[in-house]
């Protein structure tokens, strides 16, 4: 899909990512199957994007506010090309590129694979829109709804390297590199003192933010919260203690990096965080914690001290049999750029303020 390859669904049309594609022009009229007077009739061209993104289109009525990523079957009454599909698929284009119906909303005959779909586009990282059963789309990859669970499967990330690592916060401290066969993901933890296994880790699970933690954003609260983490856990160790940083490789809660920058100029319109993330037609929070999981397993912890203010990070680990002995509050003060997300992470996401 990154590559704007076709997918060719099981019981289902073929989709063509609406983002990535490279064939040039690309129309999608498509023939039904031929009825018993012997004529095919033509359909209409279609799209498939998320619920929230047909609401934008104001195509739907009550649906988008109960399931905003739900798929949505659009026709056109016109073939779509690629630049009036790529204008349909981003939001962020909106003000520069008033969208030219009119469109309207189509009975969805096969939703399993729709919801597939858009579910394999934010594991790519790209928007979740397609051409439908498009000419001259490319070579089809054929894929199952099914294989969404080779995703879901930890089992076979493992331990792949391990080296001292001393850091500013503390020169005693450890960096395990993680990796599966199936992601090209590599998750790292940093474990600051010595392990123990009769006393529980201190744990902070932080998710990658490129412009947080190494262009010190202030957008986001996320390099802060980093630096104060590892510093709490040295501290931790210095009294016998001892931390486990688990790094995770997902980009923006999950949606990549490129999804986060159109959210972040959503946001420059006005939207708030999960707002933006709505209009993209993607999940406000998509971050896989059974993989955090997976890592305390590999390190064998099994009870830990929970560094968080997120009370989905302590339900996500406690469904994979981590035991949390202990929430420990972690907030830090707001600025101005960063006191609106904030404060949308507390009001919108559930997010503890201590």
């Amino acid at each position: 899909m990154r590559h704007g390859w076709p997918l060719e669904m099981w019981d289902g049309p073929v989709l063509l990512p609406a983002e990535t594609a490279i064939a040039a022009p690309v129309q999608a009229p498509v023939q039904a199957p031929v009825l018993e007077n012997g004529q095919a009739p033509v359909q209409a061209p279609q799209m498939l994007i998320s619920s929230a993104r047909a609401a934008t289109l104001k195509l739907t009525n009550q649906r988008p506010a109960a399931a905003p990523h739900a798929p949505v079957l659009i026709k056109g009454a016109q073939d779509f090309t690629l630049d009036a599909a790529r204008i349909i698929a981003d939001p962020a284009l909106d003000l520069s590129a008033p969208l030219k119906g009119p469109f309207m909303a189509q009975h969805l005959e096969w939703p399993e694979q729709a919801a597939a779909a858009l579910e394999l586009a934010r594991l790519a990282g790209i928007l979740p829109a397609f051409l439908v059963n498009p000419v001259n789309g490319g070579e089809a990859q054929p894929v199952a709804a099914s294989d969404l669970a080779a995703w879901a499967d930890t089992s076979r990330l493992n331990i792949a390297s391990r080296a001292h690592l001393p850091i500013t916060a503390s020169d005693k401290s450890e960096i395990i590199a993680f990796r599966s066969m199936d992601d090209t993901r590599e998750h790292v933890a940093l474990v600051i003192g010595e392990q123990m296994s009769d006393r529980p880790p201190l744990v902070r699970l932080h998710s990658e933010c490129l412009t947080g933690d190494i262009l010190g954003s202030l957008k986001c609260d996320c390099g802060p919260q980093l630096d104060a983490a590892l510093l709490a856990m040295a501290d931790h160790a210095a009294q016998g203690g001892w931390g486990v940083l688990l790094y995770l490789r997902q980009e923006g809660r999950g949606i990549g990096l490129i999804n986060k920058m159109r959210a972040y100029k959503l946001q420059d319109q006005g939207f708030d965080t999960v707002e933006a993330n709505q209009r993209l037609g993607l999940p406000e929070e998509a971050r896989d914690f059974a993989t955090a999981a997976r890592m305390l397993e590999l390190l064998g912890v099994g009870e830990i001290r929970l560094m968080t203010n997120n009370p989905r990070k302590v339900e996500a680990l406690e469904a994979a049999n981590i035991r949390i002995l202990e929430r420990v509050p972690h907030q830090l003060p707001a600025n101005p750029h960063n006191a609106r997300y904030l404060a949308t992470k507390r009001d919108r996401s559930g997010h503890l303020i201590k």
